[in-house]
């Protein structure tokens, strides 16, 4: 006789399954009463047991249905476009997709999109604009089963409202240079459209930040674009499934606690695995360790996890049997953001002293093992583009002294200057709250900069008000935080005086430290605009030395993420970028899970 699979067997009912247990298990009995010169009959519960007993050893481990991932940081919005916050991309990495994006390989690929355009190709060509300068034309195609979650196709109507919000001086998107320099938008037909941009530069294929907002959903919203970054319903209604493309979309929001995710009934490509990935705030980074070893989370990402590398690696060698550690360095770039409006961090001497102040070597070598090597401009080593030869602010006390006095901070008789009126030199310095890595160099810092007469009050906030908020409303002096960037990725948002965030232009731009520099921005378009790549290279060298002489930042360090892993989950791929590795989950697995 033929006996059935355990598939098969799980799905008889139960009175099927005793009765075709009932002759294996009555000649196990009928031998141990021969043994025992016991009699008796075979129960129900003995026929369950045995079922049970033989389900255990043979079958094969099922798949898991949710994956919970936690995470140091709860976005401060939900909308694409409003706010670059890592903790937002990493989110709705599983619930949309970019146009374009760079992937592991550092390649840029179409994601929404079918085909990069190219000149090769001829969807992209050169175009006279009135102006009598040269622009470029660009044919794209959106995925011809790209569906919003509630049925309604991703169309070329999408795209057209999302270029009326952005290029709104009111919107408060973040990217406001990316619609400044779209001339024009025309639909080709429901899935095709052609872009036209004020220029020619190396970077003319990609369309990351260009985010596609559903029309029929947001055009409401927008109908007050002063006040739309408060009325977008990606905040209002976020589990509208209308506002997601993606393998997943959001069907729980508790603000600061967790986000959950379902698997998106529309989506076109390949399914992923989990039915269901619960995204968990955990905002203090101590306490992510523990959860992962009560079985809370499975996984903690590089991203926005925020273990350091050497906790992680501690970690490993403790918890080997059940979670690898993966650690990938990348475009990643902690620094110091001073707000150059403030009078004491105007002066460059002041920004000159408290880098010859901190011990960053020996910072990294103490905190983070000597993985995280100092920062001596904003282009990562692992960036082509890269300069060592620019001016560098090594460990130097007595120089910092110096430079103090030179801008009118004279010694005090309880060890912190005093100007010429009596103020003490004090700062302000905040940070993300909770993460106990920034919160111990915070520390750190604080004590080696009393050290040359400067003092450092600490005011700490969650991730989602110091970057909702306080960054954005430029209301801070000092922030300490990091910056994540594509490869060869202009700084422009950044750094370009036209990118300050500010009442009067609904807070556009990531600017934050009010950076003001006309040979600066100027340097931007040339670099953008220089296709030779020798030539370019030579523009980002000069790049990075304007950044090095005049400090718009207080660079610290450059970062490597770790990834805190189960030994089960396999698929995940680090970037080491700006686009994170949730762009690419339906690729994720469950290594344990049954083969059928």
């Amino acid at each position: 006789m033929l006996r059935p699979s355990t598939r098969s067997l799980r799905s008889l009912a139960q009175d099927e399954v005793l009765s075709f247990l009932q002759g294996p298990i009555s000649l196990i009995l009928s031998k141990g009463r021969q043994a025992r010169g016991e009699g008796r009959t075979i129960s129900r519960q003995a026929c369950l047991l045995a079922l049970a007993t033989l389900l255990a050893f043979s079958a094969p481990a099922l798949a898991r249905e949710q994956l919970v991932i936690g995470v140091s940081q709860f976005p401060p919005t939900l909308n694409p476009s409003i706010d670059a916050v890592l903790a937002k991309s990493y989110v709705l990495g599983m619930a949309r997709r970019p146009i374009t994006a760079f992937d592991a390989r550092w390649q840029l690929v179409c994601m929404l999109c079918v085909t990069l355009p190219s000149f090769e190709n001829r969807l992209a060509e050169r175009v006279a604009l009135p102006n009598g300068k040269e622009g470029v034309r660009l044919t794209y195609t959106l995925q011809p089963n790209a569906t919003w979650g509630d049925g309604v196709p991703v169309s070329t109507e999408d795209v057209l409202f999302t270029y009326e919000v952005g290029k709104h001086p009111k919107s408060g998107i973040s990217n406001a240079e990316l619609y400044r320099r779209i001339v024009d938008i025309h639909a080709i037909d429901a899935k095709t459209f052609s872009l036209t941009q004020d220029r020619i530069d190396y970077e003319y294929q990609g369309l990351g930040d260009f985010e596609v907002l559903p029309a029929h959903i947001e055009r409401a919203a927008f109908a007050d674009p002063a006040n739309y970054r408060f009325r977008t319903r990606y905040d209002t209604d976020p589990t509208n499934p209308g506002l997601y493309f993606g393998p997943y979309r959001i069907t729980e929001l508790v603000p600061g606690s967790r986000v959950v995710l379902e698997r998106n009934p529309t989506w076109w490509g390949q399914p992923p695995a989990f039915e269901r990935v619960v995204v968990s705030v955990v905002e203090n980074t101590a306490a992510l360790e523990a959860n992962l070893l009560a079985g809370s989370i499975d996984m903690v990402p590089g991203e926005v996890g925020q273990i350091s590398v050497d906790q992680a690696l501690a970690f490993e060698r403790r918890h080997s049997d059940r979670f690898v550690v993966v650690t990938k360095p990348g475009l990643f770039y902690e620094h110091l953001a001073p707000n150059l409006d403030n009078p004491i961090l105007a002066d460059l001497r002041v920004r000159q002293a408290l880098l010859h102040g901190l011990d960053r070597a020996g910072i990294n070598e103490a905190m983070y093992g000597g993985k995280q090597p100092v920062a001596d401009t904003i282009v990562h080593p692992l960036d082509w583009v890269h300069a060592d030869d620019v001016r560098k602010y090594p460990y130097d006390p007595p120089q910092a002294r110096a430079l103090l006095e030179a801008a009118g901070w004279y010694a005090s008789g309880d060890g912190i200057r005093r100007n010429a009126g009596g103020e003490r030199l004090s700062l302000d310095l905040a940070t993300t709250s909770g993460n106990r890595t920034r919160e111990l160099l915070e520390q750190v810092m604080q004590s080696q900069w009393r050290a040359i007469g400067v003092e450092v009050h600490l005011r700490n906030q969650p991730a989602r008000v110091l970057f909702g908020e306080t960054l954005r409303k430029r209301a801070f002096e000092l922030a300490l935080f990091g910056w994540v960037s594509a490869p060869e990725n202009v700084p422009r948002s950044e750094l370009n005086s036209e990118e300050i965030p500010s009442l009067e232009n609904g807070y556009r731009g990531q600017n934050n430290v009010g950076y003001r520099n006309p040979e600066m921005d100027k340097l931007m378009d040339e670099i953008e605009i220089t296709l030779d790549r020798a030539a370019r290279e030579q523009l980002w060298h000069r790049l990075q030395g304007i950044y090095a002489e005049t400090l718009p930042d207080l660079p610290l360090f450059f970062r490597a993420d770790s990834y805190v892993l189960p030994k089960w989950l396999a698929g995940l791929a680090p970037t080491g970028h700006l686009n994170v590795s949730t762009l690419w989950i339906e690729d994720w697995r469950d290594t344990e899970a049954a083969t059928q």
